[in-house]
């Protein structure tokens, strides 16, 4: 696999990861939880391709491999830190999501 193909797959498998997450959000927010956690698991799945990617390209640097540093890798850099965030992010919204749906399951059982 060529630089400018392993450097995609991080962008891809990034876009995937955030992708997931945000439609987890979305899932959560309607009261799917357990189809928010599958969604969630797929992002941590597509952001463990990226991140092992990443590494390897760390490791080859290490062992004096260099590579040129581009505009397609600093684009591949950022899709993968926002993806790690958003993962985050959704992370803890999902949380706030289940903390709310069981206040209005004690709720309603209070009327």
């Amino acid at each position: 696999m060529d630089y400018e193909q392993i450097i995609m797959q991080i962008i891809v498998n990034g876009g995937d990861a955030r992708t997931n997450a945000l439609k987890a959000i979305r899932c959560a927010r309607k009261g799917s939880l357990k189809e928010a956690e599958e969604l969630m698991k797929c992002a941590e799945e597509a952001m463990s391709k990226a991140h092992e990617t990443q590494t390897g390209l760390i490791q080859a640097e290490a062992r004096g491999e260099k590579s040129e540093v581009t505009l397609l890798m600093v684009h591949a850099q950022d899709h993968l830190m926002n993806a790690m965030t958003v993962k985050d992010l959704a992370a803890e919204m999902i949380e706030e999501s289940k903390l709310r749906q069981k206040q209005q399951k004690n709720k309603e059982g209070e009327d």
